[in-house]
């Protein structure tokens, strides 16, 4: 086993440390973010940053790194506080992956990389058609992380499209049946296996297999 110090961390290639440090935390959500401007221009972006912040209301959360001038995500979202979340699956993580291009400003990645935009429930951003679980997110917060120059944003879930045949009788996705894939790192793409699914844990009470 080796001991990685702070020193031997900042002294690493730049390529080297963001793998290393991108994938060290595990396997991450998967998802392809999209937005649009007040011009009507349409942008999607892979996103592996998105976490979960409460049920009640229902938030999710996202970290949005510093912004470049062809980054419009950023942007989009504090113009029109909405965007979509929708899962990758195995068949179409090739041209995700695409999306984290540096396209220029206002070039729709939805076209560039061969995703149909749709328009759901008058929902003013458009999710992608190809996504079995599509998120419409309306922005609640944002928060500056002073550290390091990246963004946290908040969004309340306002609108789920999903197949019924992809929720369980007590409310979980399945998310494997409904195909979804996840990442390791930035660019290490994975199928997901059930190993099991355990009962609520109480102290002195073993797990116990639902």
């Amino acid at each position: 086993m080796r001991i990685f110090t702070s020193k031997e961390l900042i002294e690493q290639e730049k390529p080297y440390r963001t793998n290393f440090i991108n994938s060290l935390s595990g396997f991450k959500s998967l998802q392809l973010l999209g937005t649009k401007n007040q011009d009507g221009e349409t942008n999607l972006a892979i996103f592996n940053s998105i976490f979960h912040v409460g049920a009640n209301p229902p938030y999710l959360g996202l970290v949005v790194r510093p912004d470049g001038p062809e980054h419009d995500t950023l942007k989009n979202i504090l113009g029109q506080e909405h965007c979509t979340l929708n899962n990758v699956k195995e068949a179409f993580y090739q041209q995700a992956h695409q999306t984290s291009a540096r396209y220029f400003s206002g070039e729709s990645e939805f076209k560039a990389c061969d995703f149909e935009e749709e328009y759901i429930a008058g929902f003013p951003v458009p999710f992608v058609k190809e996504s079995s679980i599509q998120i419409g997110l309306k922005l609640k917060e944002i928060i500056p992380v002073k550290t390091n120059g990246t963004t946290i944003v908040i969004g309340e879930i306002v609108l789920i499209r999903i197949d019924e045949k992809y929720l369980l009788d007590d409310g979980m996705v399945d998310l494997e049946a409904a195909g979804s894939i996840t990442v390791a790192g930035l660019d290490s793409y994975h199928r997901t296996q059930k190993i099991g699914r355990l009962a609520y844990a109480k102290p002195g009470i073993e797990p116990k297999e639902l």
